[in-house]
């Protein structure tokens, strides 16, 4: 930085005279960029330098130009709930302002500073972004994501100076207009600010958004990173649908690699200079191959996600308490060098209460007509309104259903009164669902075609209350709201567990109040996730040509085809362990039957047909068998990634369908062989006792398993002698049948006997209040229900436990 005069410090200033105390001098966004230059850096956090010009600067703009008498005069006719009334008045300002010269002063500042950063570059002109900042910017009850412009890639005095002008005419935007109205904001008491910072070669790589917390749920443990390539506007904008990853933050903070999950976007297109044409960027397609591939490596992913928890931390200190942060980042196509570009505190999530949790319910579902990433976990009905372009939203009615291709942030003061939103392109950081979450709103992004699928007028329900998938439905199906005060349930002291089958919900889940997860079952994960018969994927080789192309078309841009199975599956893990982190999590590895192992990709040729694949060639007996031994290694090699790569040892494992203690021997034998060795680095072994002669040699069993889950549902047909797939035979299906309780009454008292656990992850409790009453009688360590069971069960438990 070069000697600044105090006439200059009042006009300008470098980001090393800039801290988070003077967001009334330079606005939120700079006094963040300030702040992370001045303080992270030197911790090696690669922040750009630049300069910002001050709120004093704007004002004298304004006084000199007379800008401060006309604009008050044209605002005294304004109407924000007009939209016609809105853009015609917002227009004329940013006329005035445009055609009103900067005052000599101030022009001179800037040029000054801009050619201290060319003198820097070896006297090259340097490439800036030039970026508004409102001093009312980023507070932490409004993010005022997107009210004002961005330039980049501007390089020499004159279009520096130009793209100044430009954001001082983005203060009166449309939409920054509607906005501080509705915040009550004064239009006049609000400056900006202007952050002119070096670019980062990022139209040469990649860029993109992440956030300290999960942006869905509210989950405070993961870092959310949205990554395509080239300039991170797209992403910002939601012009393409970038990839998504997701990184724990407690076990990486140990030193360990936890990725969570790696969702592979579109990215379709890419932001890149446009240094010979008549704008500063310009959109290229990304070839088939390019999209194909992620964006980021594993290394960048964890090095972004680090600083994430550093900045967090940092703005924590600072502040007295969490702050999740928001974030943009750049990697430097020349250097290789990651950079964060922007960072301010998070505002949807962070505010809201713990104590409450809301839970949307559909009732009935009419026909699909759409997915896409949801946002939120609302559901909303209403006609279709299309919108095209922004002539067309003085059209838009107050409970309507906006499609679009993506929202522009001109938008915001017709998506306000929205019933919810759908858009063909965007991730879950882009601009239509950050400003849907600030407003409350369910919507669906990067659904692809809802523009060309979805009719004007067409009633239809969005329905984001389903995990990460939002859903639309034709017709506006009925739903109903349960509302829950967390704060005032207590904890029972039999362990209320929860079955998660789906780790897209995991995050959400573990906001019920819950004791662990009693079941994960990996089926579910294999089946949504790999969707690849493990078989098919270790003799791919030898596949036909048809199965190939099905494999290739699953696994996309991987070449290790077996590594793919470890990859998805130790992801699908992953996601719940972490969310009930440091609680309990038992994994049940694969229970599939040989009829349901063939429907997968390539799985038919691998699979016997069996008369009757219930009790056929299933669960524990797999696992060491000549034909599935190889197979079972890669969900070995799965869970070792989670417990030790990941550093999540919360997580148990469990044994299904293990008829002898012998199979129990062999079994665990096997998974030694993958460094899988009972009681080794806190590593549990339980055994599901679904079979009768889990129960008549339970002692036999509880001495080489840690524990016993049981499994009402098979326990059930096994005892009654009812298979539980045939109709016809239904009716005699009955957990609560004297036999079967005698059955698990006599297994829970040879387990109290030898000191191992015991719980219950069947469908009975969640199903039958009094079939829970007589578990806690008898004694059970723990119940794991399905989610929706959860609060009533836990509610009814602790009246069985106070009579008790």
């Amino acid at each position: 930085m070069s000697v600044a005069t105090q006439q200059d410090l009042d006009l300008v200033r470098w980001f090393d005279q800039i801290s988070m105390d003077d967001v009334a001098v330079v606005g939120g966004k700079n006094a963040s960029l300030g702040e992370m230059y001045r303080e992270l850096t030197p911790r090696g956090i690669r922040v750009p330098n630049g300069f910002a010009t001050t709120a004093e600067a704007y004002r004298t703009f304004l006084r000199e130009s007379a800008l401060d008498e006309k604009i008050p005069e044209v605002l005294s006719g304004l109407n924000t709930s007009d939209v016609g009334n809105l853009q015609h008045h917002a227009m004329i300002i940013r006329h005035m302002i445009l055609e009103s010269p900067l005052p000599d002063a101030l022009s001179k500042a800037i040029v000054e500073a801009y050619h201290h950063m060319c003198d820097a570059d070896q006297h090259q002109l340097a490439d800036v972004a030039v970026r508004s900042s409102a001093t009312a910017e980023d507070l932490p009850d409004a993010s005022f994501a997107g009210q004002q412009e961005t330039y980049l890639n501007v390089r020499g005095q004159a279009s520096l100076l130009d793209a100044c002008r430009l954001c001082y005419a983005s203060l009166f935007t449309d939409r920054a207009i509607s906005y501080r109205a509705a915040r009550g904001y004064d239009h006049m008491q609000v400056a900006l600010s202007i952050g002119i910072q070096r670019m980062v070669r990022s139209d040469l790589a990649t860029a993109g958004v992440m956030f300290s917390i999960d942006t869905e749920t509210g989950f405070r443990n993961a870092v959310i990173i949205n990554a395509a390539y080239g300039l991170g506007e797209n992403v910002v904008q939601g012009s393409v649908n970038p990839d998504e990853y997701c990184v724990f933050k407690p076990t990486l903070l140990d030193g360990h690699r936890p990725i969570l999950k790696k969702s592979l976007g579109s990215k379709s297109m890419k932001l890149i200079y446009d240094d010979g044409g008549s704008k500063m960027t310009r959109n290229v397609t990304v070839s088939t191959e390019q999209a194909n591939q992620y964006a980021l490596d594993d290394d960048d992913i964890l090095q972004l996600a680090r600083w994430a928890c550093e900045i967090e931390q940092h703005y924590s200190d600072r502040k007295g308490s969490d702050c999740p942060m928001d974030m943009e980042w750049a990697k430097d196509g020349n250097t290789g060098e990651l950079f964060i570009v922007q960072a301010r505190p998070e505002t949807v999530q962070s505010q809201r209460s713990v104590n409450a949790l809301r839970r949307y319910h559909l009732r009935q579902r009419g026909t699909e007509l759409l997915s896409g990433r949801a946002i939120g976990d609302k559901i909303a009905n209403g006609p279709v309104r299309l919108i095209r372009n922004v002539q067309e939203l003085s059209q838009f009615q107050e409970g309507e259903v906006l499609v679009t291709d993506k929202t522009d942030p001109d938008w915001e003061p017709v998506m306000k009164r929205a019933a919810g939103i759908i858009t063909n392109r965007g991730g879950r950081t882009c601009h239509a669902a950050i400003v849907s979450r600030e407003l409350g709103l369910p919507a669906i992004v990067g659904t692809g075609n809802a523009t060309e699928v979805l009719k004007p007028k067409q009633p239809v329900t969005i329905s984001c209350a389903e995990g990460d998938t939002g859903h639309v439905y034709e017709g506006e199906c009925d739903f109903e709201v349960e509302t829950v005060d967390l704060g005032s349930i207590a904890r029972p002291k039999t362990k209320i567990m929860m079955n998660v089958a789906s780790p897209d919900e995991a995050f959400a889940f573990s906001m019920i109040p819950n004791d662990g997860v009693g079941l994960a079952r990996e089926e579910f994960i294999i089946s949504n996730y790999v969707k690849v018969h493990p078989q098919a994927l270790l003799d791919y080789a030898n596949l036909d040509e048809t199965t190939r192309r099905e494999v290739d078309a699953a696994t996309k841009n991987y070449d290790d085809k077996p590594q793919f199975f470890v990859d998805k599956l130790a992801e699908g893990i992953a996601m719940i362990c972490a969310a009930f982190h440091p609680k309990d999590v038992i994994v049940r590895l694969s229970d599939f039957k040989t009829n349901e192992y063939a429907n997968l990709i390539g799985g038919e040729s691998y699979e016997p047909v069996e008369s009757n694949p219930m009790i056929g060639f299933r669960g524990a007996s797999r696992y060491y068998h000549p034909s599935f031994q190889v197979a079972f290694g890669l969900e070995c090699q799965a869970v070792q990634k989670v417990r030790c790569e990941m550093g999540l040892r919360n997580l148990k494992l469990m044994i299904p369908f293990c008829r002898t203690v012998e199979e129990g021997k062999r079994v665990q034998e096997e998974m030694a062989k993958y460094g899988l060795v009972r009681g080794e680095d806190g590593l549990e072994i339980y055994v599901m006792c679904e079979i009768p002669s889990n129960v008549l040699v339970a002692d036999q069993f509880a001495e080489i398993f840690d524990g016993f889950s049981i499994g009402s549902n098979d326990l059930t047909q096994l005892i009654l002698g009812v298979d539980r797939d045939s109709e016809i035979v239904a009716h005699v299906f009955d957990e609560r049948n004297d036999a079967v309780k005698r059955a698990i009454a006599s297994v829970i008292a040879t387990a109290k006997q030898s000191g191992t656990k015991i719980g219950i992850c069947g469908q009975a409790p969640s199903d039958y209040p009094d079939f829970a009453e007589f578990l806690v009688r008898e004694g059970i360590d723990s119940i794991s229900l399905t989610p929706d069971a959860v609060l009533p069960t836990t509610l009814h438990v602790l009246e069985v436990e106070k009579q008790s």
